[in-house]
């Protein structure tokens, strides 16, 4: 999915995936490999609830704002799903006051993902 340009954060997680992604390029055309990213993104349990989510961000809301508001408590892990990993991965870093974010479905329900820095 391709990114999308606004702002909201329901977990405030930071997922710090020390993994090597080779040659990946990024949406943004010219990012370099990362091996580690820290991420926050939202996570909604239903479909009808990230889309909620999603609208408030695309109106203007912030990432922080919106994630306070959808917080969902899971164990913190090093692994990432795949799935997740992927498109975080190839997501250009932004900030929470003007997010460049993508949606993505897992195992743990629909999340709005956001890169806050690569390394």
């Amino acid at each position: 999915m391709a990114p999308k340009n606004k702002q909201s954060k329901d977990k405030d997680s930071s997922a710090d995936a020390n993994k090597s992604k080779g040659g990946k390029g990024g949406t943004g055309g010219g990012l370099k490999p990362a091996t580690s990213i820290n991420v926050r993104h939202i996570l909604c349990e239903k479909h009808s609830k990230k889309e909620q989510a999603l609208e408030k961000l695309r109106n203007g809301a912030k990432f922080d704002d919106v994630a306070k508001e959808r917080v969902t408590r899971l164990e913190s892990s090093r692994e990432l799903d795949g799935a997740f990993e992927k498109v975080a991965y190839e997501l250009e870093p932004s900030t929470t006051a003007n997010p460049k974010y993508v949606e993505v479905k897992t195992g743990f329900g629909y999340h709005i993902i956001m890169v806050e820095g690569r390394k």
